[in-house]
Formats: structure tokens, C-alpha cells, sequence
């Protein structure tokens, strides 16, 4: 047996060398234009036999009914002309696939995971589903009943009651800030949904990504069945908003937690500085060893945890800061979140942590465009605001050049206490 040499064993206590990510190869997807209009992105080269078809619809919850579009959505494949629903589920089951659906303001997407072989029959189940769904009436009394159960049990939670609060306040003014209320549930109509089915999602197909190596007969069957789709899709009224500010608690009487959330408007991956800010709003808030989580959970121990974020939507983003606190020390979170701010605006950020984070962002880059799921969902991220692939060279430029006059600047313009909408509930 042959004795490991000590200069092999790994000295633990000493950290590897940390080394710069000098470029990044982004590849771009394949893209078909289908008879609607809406274009087909594909990417293949994978090692593996798996693959996923995702269609983006324009039925997002950002209407005047947002009942109705989530009631839709859960329905989709729930009962047709010719099947059931669970005769529909033993269908894609007998060829491996999964499906899932999800809900945003903007879109609902649909998404069937299947191996290669089997993803054209996979979808070929759902879309005789979607274009002969009924909706019956069984199954839209049992969803509007649980989902009625569920809302019951959420409005109870303060962190339930401050985000609501956040977006009525936030997006006042725009249809972003409709939000269900229980009283909706009274009025759950099953020929809305089914008006919003024809509307939204046989006529709203936004565009569709495909990850698979699949053959050329398959992709012309993929090609054939989403030519069905309409092309009536409604231009969305021009984005516009009367965003509140000032602060807002929501008394909750023997409440032992308060939910906070500060923030105010912003901007999306669009705006010339949007990368430089997120170096910022990565030191503030985003990563675990950032300055509100060592302040506020480390040293203070107000809290499990807290961040702040960038949200971004297709027009517009916001800048929001969440956690959930102590009732005694809820004043207390506040003023420490105030002083962070005016740390950033007053001294500058030292280079050792300032370099930290830039190490930090290019990793997760890095991280998320590891394979062809990966490189097309940041292709994804950049289509659906009129950006191609080489915004991320853009972002690496940027990230690798910001100074720490640079966030200081940016931590002077967006990071005002009076400018935040603060509200609090429990």
C-alpha cells in the first residue's frame, strides 16, 4: 500500500487563491418566427437525453380580474371535450413527462419536461388539453374552494399583509396594483374563465422556448401544432403609476413578528444603472455576508434573515427590502437600515469588500450559464426587454470597472430614506 505524501494533504486553513473570471462564452439559441408571430427558441447540445418545451403566455395576473387569470391557470388541463383530468395527468405520465404551470404579473408559462424522445408527445397531450378545454364546473367549485381556504390562512400572516400592502402602495395607479380579495372568490365565474382561456392563451402565445437535441421530424411537429395559436394578442396600455411614499404600519393585536418592507421605484436590466447598482444593492443586501444581514441578524439579532432586492418587470423594476422582526425591535430594524444607507452615501466601500462582491456577482454568472438550460433562461432574461446575449458582456465591463466613488454616488441618488415607501405589519 503506497503512503500519501503529507505535501499532498489539503491545508485546510488556508484559503484557495481566488481567481478572476476574465470572459464568459454565451451561446445564442436557434429562432424560428411561427404564423402568429411569436417566435420559437431553441437550444440543443446537451449530454444528456432530457429536454423541456416552455410557452410564454400573455395572461398574467396584471389585470383588472387577477382571479380569473390564476382560477385559468390552475385549469388549464383539468378536463377537456374528451378526457378527464386525471384521465389527461395518466397521459403524460405514460410518456415520463412533468408539467407545471406559473404565474406572474406579466405572463403565465407553461412548462413540460420530458426525454427527448417523448417531449413531441408530451406536448401533443397538452395541447389537445388546452384547445378543448371545458372547465368543468366541479372542478372550478373545488379550486375556487380550496384556494379561498388557503387565502384565509394567509391573510393571517403579517408577512401576507405588508407585501399586499407594499405593491397596492408601490405600483398605485397601474392594473400591477390589483390584488384578489376574499370577497372575489364570491364571484368566481366559470364563462370568465373560459373567455379568458380563448382570449389569453389560445390567442396569446408570446413565444416558446425548446431545449432538447430533437430530431428535424420533431421539430417540424412542434412546429405544425404551435402555428394553431391566434395572433390577437392586445397591446398592453403604456405603463403608468402613481407610486406612494412615506410609511405604513397594519396593526395586528397579539402579533409576536413584524413584517417589513421598504422600497421604492426603480429601474430594469434598460437603465445605464442598473449594473452598477446591483454591485451596490449586493454589498447592502444581497448575499449572506452582506451589511444588513451582518448587521441586523449578526450582530443585533433582530433577526433570521434579510436582504434587499431588485425586482424588475418588463417596463419598469423596484428596489424592496424584507424581514420579519420582533414587534419590540421593529423600530429598532428601521433605524439600522438607515444607517446602512447613510454608510454607503457617507464613506466609501473599502476594495477588499468591494473586490468580494465583484467575485461574488461573477460567480453567480458564471454559475447560471453552466449548460444549455442554464444559457437559454439568461437568454430569456434579456429577450423579454428587447436585449440580446451580449448585455452580459456589458454586465462584466461594468461589474469589473465600478468604483467605490461610483456606489457612492449611485447610494446618494437611490438610497433616501424620505424617498421609500416603509410599511410594516404586526
Amino acid at each position: 500500500m503506497s503512503k500519501i505524501s503529507s505535501s499532498a494533504i489539503l491545508d485546510r486553513s488556508v484559503a484557495p487563491p481566488l481567481l478572476p473570471i476574465e470572459h464568459i462564452s454565451f451561446v445564442a439559441p436557434q429562432i424560428m418566427v411561427l404564423n402568429n408571430g411569436a417566435k420559437l427558441f431553441w437550444r440543443n447540445g446537451l449530454q444528456n437525453e432530457t429536454s423541456k418545451i416552455e410557452l410564454h403566455f400573455a395572461a398574467g395576473s396584471a389585470t383588472n380580474d387577477p382571479l380569473t387569470a390564476s382560477l385559468c391557470a390552475g385549469l388549464l388541463i383539468n378536463g377537456s371535450s374528451t378526457q378527464t383530468a386525471k384521465q389527461i395527468q395518466k397521459a403524460l405520465d405514460a410518456v415520463g413527462a412533468y408539467y407545471d404551470v406559473s404565474l406572474s404579473q406579466e405572463s403565465s408559462v407553461v412548462t413540460l419536461y420530458a426525454l427527448k424522445d417523448q417531449l413531441l408527445k408530451a406536448y401533443e397531450v397538452f395541447h389537445e388539453s388546452l384547445f378543448t378545454a371545458v372547465f368543468p364546473l366541479k372542478e372550478v367549485q373545488e379550486l375556487v374552494h380550496s384556494r379561498r381556504q388557503k387565502y384565509t390562512v394567509q391573510e393571517q400572516k403579517v408577512s401576507f399583509q405588508a407585501q399586499r400592502q407594499f405593491q397596492r402602495s408601490l405600483m398605485a395607479g397601474s392594473t400591477y396594483a390589483n390584488l384578489i380579495q376574499l370577497s372575489d372568490f364570491d364571484r368566481a365565474d366559470r364563462s370568465q374563465i373560459q373567455a379568458f382561456h380563448a382570449e389569453h392563451y389560445l390567442k396569446g402565445l408570446k413565444k416558446v422556448f425548446l431545449v432538447g437535441d430533437l430530431s428535424t421530424e420533431d421539430l417540424n411537429g412542434f412546429e405544425v401544432l404551435l402555428n394553431a395559436y391566434g395572433s390577437d394578442i392586445a397591446e398592453r396600455a403604456p405603463f403608468s403609476w402613481q407610486p406612494e411614499q412615506g410609511a405604513t404600519h397594519i396593526e395586528q393585536d397579539g402579533a409576536l413578528q413584524s413584517a417589513l418592507r421598504i422600497g421604492r421605484p426603480l429601474f430594469n436590466k434598460t437603465h445605464p444603472d442598473f449594473c452598477a447598482f446591483s454591485v451596490l444593492n449586493t454589498i447592502l443586501g444581497d448575499y449572506f455576508g452582506s451589511r444588513l444581514m451582518s448587521n441586523i441578524r449578526e450582530d443585533k439579532g433582530y433577526t433570521y434573515g434579510i436582504g434587499s432586492h431588485v425586482v424588475e418587470n418588463t417596463k419598469f423594476g423596484y428596489f424592496v427590502i424584507g424581514t420579519e422582526v420582533g414587534v419590540s425591535t421593529r423600530e429598532a430594524t428601521f433605524q439600522e437600515i438607515q444607517h446602512e444607507f447613510e454608510r454607503l452615501k457617507t464613506e466609501l466601500v473599502p476594495a477588499a469588500e468591494l473586490e468580494l462582491v465583484k467575485s461574488y456577482l461573477m460567480g453567480q454568472l458564471l454559475k447560471s450559464a453552466d449548460g444549455p438550460y442554464a444559457m437559454l433562461d439568461l437568454f430569456a432574461n434579456v429577450e423579454t426587454m428587447g436585449l440580446d446575449l451580449s448585455y452580459y458582456d456589458h454586465y462584466i465591463a461594468e461589474i469589473k470597472s465600478v468604483d467605490a466613488h461610483k456606489l457612492q454616488e449611485l447610494a446618494k441618488r437611490y438610497l433616501n430614506w424620505e424617498e421609500m415607501l416603509i410599511i410594516s405589519a404586526g
